[in-house]
């Protein structure tokens, strides 16, 4: 039950480790060099205004934090975390709007391809509204219709990719 000092003393170690091997990686984190990104301008302030809701108090909190990530010299290295439902996918294709308005490609990876498909299929109106082209790239695709993906994200047509590990996977 590791209820002895004994125990409480390993579990401490080892969490302590870590914490420290995690705040050394922050650390070297700031010190690389990043893309900065001006700050956001018409095409996100339309997407924002094109949504059939108002962000919440989170969502609105979350971009800010984003923003200023995008707009600083080091890179990002943001985890987020919440409910289903409770509107991460908005906030990624928010982050995807700020790098492609920037002039970048953005990446939008989902664990399983039924959600891939998912938000392929319910941000495409958005990202389509703005000139912008999404790309569905999944493992399940036919050989022919990931050679013609990646050839299009690879002349950077495709602004927005939306798939599974199949984004990152070679060949």
């Amino acid at each position: 039950e590791a209820r002895s000092p004994a125990h409480r003393r390993l579990i401490f170690d080892e969490l302590f480790t870590l914490e420290l091997a995690l705040a050394l990686r922050r650390a070297g984190v700031k010190e690389e060099d990043g893309v900065r990104l001006d700050a956001p301008g018409d095409l996100v302030a339309s997407f924002v205004q094109s949504l059939p809701f108002p962000l919440t108090g989170a969502q609105a909190r979350v971009i800010g934090e984003i923003d200023q990530d995008l707009e600083s010299a080091h890179p990002m290295h943001r985890l987020l975390q919440g409910d289903v439902g409770s509107g991460k996918t908005v906030v990624a294709a928010y982050a995807a709007m700020r790098a492609v308005e920037a002039g970048y490609q953005a990446a939008i990876m989902a664990p399983t391809e039924i959600l891939a498909e998912q938000h392929f299929r319910g941000l495409q109106p958005y990202f389509t509204a703005a000139n912008i082209l999404p790309i569905l790239l999944t493992a399940s695709l036919t050989d022919k219709d990931r050679q013609r993906a990646r050839r299009r994200i690879a002349l950077g047509d495709a602004k927005v990719v939306i798939g599974t590990h199949a984004v990152i996977q070679k060949g």
